[in-house]
């Protein structure tokens, strides 16, 4: 072979070896509807199914790790509180509805397995939540009495987050995929007023939607 012939071999490649390692888009956006079952795992509430939806945002650093920013709103849900006689704070019991919402603002690393007919994701996120059904019940139940529910202060809003998942990608071109499912699982800690101490709440949620590729070489 021919020191010619050798370059060409050796630039070709290269540039093989670059479009190989480049075959992938260098950001994702995704729109999604969600559904969540939110466990509060707090004293004489429910789990409620809420119904919500958000986005996503990838950056790819590799064909398979990015870095995610993932947010989701749910509408508000009514929560009904009986708590029996004889609880401390409340002796004579409570009864009563209070309604609330559900937001969380996740962040952390997606890994991402790239087929020509599908692509499997899974990620780890941590971030925060933000829900005022706690606050609602403690106005609403606690705040009427003196001392009510053992305390003077109404607990935070404002809690930690953790998320758990993976779902499934179908490209149909190198613009636009479809998510027919990821399934999540979600540990929120707000506060609870009935103990004095936080409580975790552990959640399930299912999303589907669209997601946009930018940046994909052609």
């Amino acid at each position: 072979m021919t020191l010619t012939k050798s370059l060409v071999f050796g630039i070709m490649l290269l540039l093989g070896i670059a479009a190989v390692a480049q075959e992938y888009p260098k950001a994702e956006l995704a729109l999604d509807y969600s559904y969540m079952h939110f466990a509060p795992s707090q004293a004489y509430t429910q789990n409620k199914s809420l119904n919500g939806g958000g986005g996503a945002f990838v950056w790819n650093f590799t064909n398979h790790i990015g870095v995610k920013m993932d947010l989701q709103g749910y509408g508000s849900f009514t929560n009904t509180f009986n708590i029996p006689a004889s609880t401390p704070g409340l002796p004579s019991g409570a009864h009563g509805s209070v309604s609330g919402n559900l937001f969380t603002y996740l962040f952390g690393p997606q890994l991402k397995f790239r087929h020509q007919r599908y692509e499997i994701l899974t990620d780890t996120l941590i971030g925060a939540a933000h829900s005022n059904v706690y606050g609602s019940a403690f106005k609403t139940i606690c705040q009427p009495i003196a001392n009510g529910c053992g305390t003077t202060g109404a607990p935070s809003n404002n809690g930690w987050a953790v998320l758990l998942g993976g779902g499934l990608d179908i490209p149909i071109n190198h613009t636009v995929s479809v998510r027919p499912a990821q399934f999540d699982y979600l540990l929120t800690r707000f506060g609870n007023f009935f103990t004095k101490a936080n409580a975790n709440q552990n959640s399930f949620r299912y999303s589907a939607g669209v997601v946009f590729n930018f940046g994909h070489p052609q």
